[in-house]
């Protein structure tokens, strides 16, 4: 469903239609009463005595050409508790008929910053729908006309709509079957994006043998498709100061190789590319706002296959750090991936920090479900850094154990490591352990392990199921608040 939001820097003048107004949590008409009739505002007032004053949002015919909603705000409420009244807006006028609204933004009885800009951020972002293979599409846009001086500036409109922007890629990215964003494809809508500014560079199996990333290429050594790690470079500063690293885990469907998974929800696979999407949005986001910053994202893009030239449980591969892995469990790749990809991008780029996501275990939603992403780091700055952007943006993280006393669980007696714990338990934590063995210059480093996040059957605040696009906000939010 497409929304269209048009800001007008005049007055409604014709006030017939779909009216929409913001009131206390008492609803207080004290500030409304110029925008109606005498009669009108006795009207309204009886109304409102059989109203449930509770609920959030309340609305009735004024009559038959005018309609009225009132949406109730707290008077501390937070930025995100906005965005998810706007969500919840979205969903109360969806299925009204006359889909033209108008917002007096100058009756808004609290001064908050912004407050629109949240508010329809949050309705944007809830309108999402993925129908780009469905014969029948819905062709239903919702028109918002926003009048009044209260409305968001022009450099505000253009950093949520990048946001915004750069959220739906990622969800549009995941939404994708797996016959159609293979890594071949993948590979070549990612240097599209040099439109935008960003840097694009692909890296090919002839190049990547050449470098030695031998993990990442033995995972997608089953599958007739190329595998590929791909950097898009974003310079928002004039100086060449270490950039921010975002690193990606793209396996664009995973069958679990030779270690094949169960048949049963081996559909939702598409969806073990969603790291390296969120890294991917979240880059074209920076490069449409045009953020003063220097940031580097690494995905590396492969698909999971069982071939007659599919790596094998037992074998022993050397990595691009040097390090050799035993290979006892085809489906634990997304760490052999992210290996590669976490040595290179340290070394190649020298970043302040690097943060990778992924889908990496189902050990995580046993812990955390589908409410917390898990959080391993090797540094406490970072950590508390994400912990408190989660929470502004409400993508929440939780911080998870490492330790050295877990690596005995993946060390090999045949190679350096092995890449899964044979003896079973801390499945997340043994993951998040064996990556930071290839963070090898002690950079500041943060996994967030995103399996119970990416994907939501039954929908969350600011999504109607399907893919979030969960992370997009959160290293947004990173990125705002502490290093631009």
């Amino acid at each position: 469903m497409n929304v269209v939001i048009n800001y007008k820097n005049n007055s409604l003048k014709s006030k017939v239609g779909n009216l929409i107004f913001f009131v206390d949590e008492k609803h207080s008409l004290s500030g409304l009463k110029i925008h109606f009739t005498k009669s009108e505002n006795e009207f309204i007032n009886n109304i409102l005595k059989s109203q449930n004053l509770k609920k959030k949002i309340i609305s009735f015919d004024l009559s038959s050409k005018k309609k009225i909603f009132l949406i109730s705000i707290k008077k501390n409420i937070k930025n995100s508790k906005i965005e998810n009244l706007g969500a919840d807006f979205f969903n109360y006028i969806k299925d009204i008929k006359n889909k033209e609204f108008h917002i007096i933004s100058d009756a808004v009885p609290i001064k908050l910053k912004n407050f629109l800009g949240y508010f329809l951020h949050g309705l944007k972002l809830k309108s999402y729908i993925f129908e780009k293979y469905k014969t029948k599409k819905n062709k239903i846009n919702i028109l918002i006309n926003v009048f009044g001086k209260n409305i968001p500036l022009s450099k505000d409109q253009n950093k949520f709509k990048a946001i915004e922007e750069g959220t739906f890629y990622t969800r549009d990215l995941v939404s994708e079957p797996g016959n159609i964003l293979h890594p071949d494809e993948y590979a070549k809508r990612l240097g599209l994006l040099k439109k935008y500014g960003l840097k694009v560079t692909v890296y090919d199996e002839k190049k990547l043998k050449k470098l030695g990333m031998n993990t990442l290429l033995g995972v997608g050594q089953g599958s007739i498709r190329g595998s590929y790690l791909v950097t898009m470079e974003w310079k928002g500063l004039k100086n060449n100061s270490k950039p921010l690293a975002f690193v990606g885990k793209g396996v664009c469907f995973d069958t679990g190789g030779i270690s094949l998974k169960p048949a049963k929800f081996m559909e939702d696979m598409t969806y073990d590319m969603a790291g390296s999407a969120v890294v991917v949005g979240l880059m074209k986001s920076l490069a449409l706002r045009k953020a003063k910053v220097n940031a580097v994202g690494v995905v590396g893009l492969v698909e999971n296959m069982p071939g007659g030239n599919a790596q094998r449980p037992g074998d022993i591969v050397k990595s691009y750090s040097g390090k050799t892995v035993e290979i006892l469990n085809t489906d634990a790749e997304g760490r052999l991936v992210l290996a590669d990809a976490l040595t290179y991008t340290e070394k190649k780029f020298k970043p302040k920090f690097i943060i990778d996501l992924a889908t990496l275990t189902g050990a995580i939603i046993v812990s955390l479900g589908s409410e917390y992403a898990g959080l391993f780091s090797n540094n406490d700055k970072l950590s508390n850094e994400l912990i408190e952007a989660g929470e502004k943006v409400e993508e929440k993280v939780w911080r998870m154990p490492l330790n050295k006393n877990f690596d005995k669980l993946i060390d090999s007696k045949n190679a350096d490591m092995q890449n899964i714990n044979y003896v079973g338990g801390a499945g997340s934590t043994t993951a998040a352990q064996f990556l930071q063995r290839f963070i090898l210059n002690k950079t500041p480093w943060a996994h967030l392990d995103i399996a119970g996040m990416a994907f939501s059957k039954y929908g969350g605040a600011l999504n109607s199921g399907g893919a979030t696009g969960y992370g997009v906000r959160l290293l947004n939010k990173l990125i705002e608040d502490k290093y631009e």
